[in-house]
């Protein structure tokens, strides 16, 4: 059969990075696929007597891997394909170049995080006509300086730069509206898996491959600044609890 386009892949995860079986798994679609690779290979292990060539042949180790691009990153494969773990409520995120004029007495702007969130960490303050980074301090600002009091998210500037355009950049954090994932260090060995069945079809004719059993190894966010994001993502089949790695078939 003849194969045209990148097909469908779809994931449903299996066991959380603790170990702990899925009960009622979320399917997972990687969109907009890019590029789909499925690689089988097996180890050629030869017995060579005398002679130039071998006299025997045998597979010995085998591996099966994937490798797809695609171009809509989901939370599912962050969280259930590859970290293994549940997402919490909120965003994490930063505010760039908020633009404000400095006002008279008592020369502060206070930040208003989207979201209804909170304000969290200063990341800096330049001149809007300029572009000269601002300084910070601890208190009473002199002409090029700021000072931040982190509680409140208000930003105390000189007297001396009164009705200067100024652009403020923060971080935030808001208790709704996104999904969050902890990166944390943990123990190695546990791993989280999931099934993967990858189908292509033209002419009439398809292709479909289920692996029973997967773990993701490589999960890359290749940002460009002229094009869009094309995302890699790396996995590797072995065989489940009976002994199966899974099925290919051609219809």
């Amino acid at each position: 059969m003849i194969n045209f386009g990148a097909g469908k892949l779809i994931a449903v995860p299996t066991n959380l990075a603790d170990g702990t079986a899925i009960a009622n798994p979320t399917p997972v679609v990687l969109g907009t696929m890019q590029d789909i690779s499925l690689d089988l290979s097996v180890e050629i292990k030869t017995l060579y007597g005398s002679k130039r060539y071998p006299i025997a042949v045998g597979q010995g180790k085998g591996k099966t891997e994937i490798k797809a691009k695609y171009a809509e990153i989901d939370g599912g494969i962050l969280g259930s394909l590859f970290f293994g773990k549940a997402a919490t409520a909120g965003i994490k995120a930063a505010v760039f170049d908020s633009s404000g004029t400095i006002p008279g007495t008592p020369y502060q702007l206070t930040m208003t995080p989207p979201n209804s969130g909170t304000y969290v960490a200063d990341l800096g303050v330049m001149f809007d006509a300029t572009g000269v980074q601002l300084t910070r301090v601890a208190s009473a600002p002199a002409a090029g300086q700021y000072s931040v009091n982190v509680g409140t998210g208000a930003y105390t500037f000189a007297a001396a730069d009164t009705a200067k355009v100024v652009k403020i950049s923060y971080e935030y954090s808001a208790a709704a509206g996104g999904q969050v994932w902890s990166l944390t260090n943990e123990t190695m060995g546990y791993t989280p898996s999931f099934t993967l069945l990858l189908q292509n079809g033209y002419d009439g004719k398809n292709l479909v491959c289920k692996l029973n059993r997967c773990v993701s190894g490589k999960l890359s966010l290749p940002l460009k600044s002229d094009d869009f994001a094309i995302y890699d993502f790396e996995a590797e089949a072995f065989a489940d609890a009976g002994g199966s790695l899974g099925y290919l078939c051609l219809f």
